[in-house]
């Protein structure tokens, strides 16, 4: 299905019961809505279910600028309002979690219900000395590549360059989506964690190389009266890597038979 949010054409699957209650689930970095087929499958027998390609990606057009994680809460707020719904259920995965951080430290037009939080993003690790060194080596680089002369001698070297340090989701977003990515990750939110209040349950690939294992038992010490699951063997992808468990594990927080 197709609509329109602040001029952007966004992409969006919805499915299930009408209810007062509405079930928003926000997908990762790189990712869309396509992945979440076998959780909205399970989740819509039981409530009703609006799933957007978040602006960049899967079929939804890119932001007009470069947009931060409270712009992309500003348009889960607005992409909600088409429901009008009185209570909602957040599932986040990754960059999504992100996003639900942000909202749940604002005042909003619903009440939310509970949270499930999968492979969150939101803790910003310290660099270590290396990635320091590495980061500094690469900014002098593309001072001195971006000089007008060097750039004509070699056209090709800055974009070596960004290649060569960038992370995988850096190199495969367009130049847009490229600053987009630099604002969200460079925000660490752990302060706002604690401001989650509602029934909050955290499932966690073991092997999560992404955001680890760690970052999840931190925010289950954060956020008061939570729960964390974690996926043996699984890694950023638990939802992916272990569909069978994932599914008993929704099904039992959300009382779905």
């Amino acid at each position: 299905m197709k609509t329109n949010i602040g001029g952007l054409s966004i992409n969006y699957r919805e499915s299930g019961k009408n209810g007062d209650t509405l079930v928003v689930l926000l997908h990762g970095w790189g990712a869309n809505i396509t992945l979440f087929d076998n959780i909205i499958k399970t989740i819509s027998s039981a409530y009703r279910t609006a799933a957007p390609d978040m602006p960049g990606f899967g079929l939804s057009d890119e932001p007009k600028s470069p947009w931060g994680v409270d712009d992309y809460a500003d348009f889960v707020l607005e992409f909600i309002s088409i429901y009008s719904p009185k209570k909602v259920i957040f599932l986040g995965h990754s960059f999504g979690g992100r996003i639900i951080i942000k909202l749940m430290s604002r005042s909003l037009p619903f009440s939310v219900e509970k949270i499930i939080l999968v492979d969150s993003a939101g803790i910003k690790p310290p660099k270590t000395l290396r990635q320091k060194v590495r980061q500094r080596i690469y900014k002098i680089g593309r001072s001195v590549l971006s000089f007008a002369i060097i750039k004509k001698l070699f056209p090709d070297a800055l974009e070596n360059l960004r290649k060569k340090n960038g992370s995988a989701d850096y190199n495969a977003a367009s130049p847009m989506m490229r600053q987009c990515l630099v604002k969200t990750v460079n925000e660490d939110l752990t302060a706002l964690i604690p401001n989650i209040s509602a029934e909050t349950l955290l499932i966690w690939g073991t092997l999560d190389t992404a955001t680890p294992i760690s970052d999840g038992e931190k925010m289950e010490k954060l956020i008061k009266g939570s729960g964390l699951v974690k996926i043996e063997g699984a890694g950023h992808y638990s939802f992916l890597d272990n569909p069978y468990l994932f599914d008993r594990v929704i099904r039992s927080f959300l009382n779905i038979s």
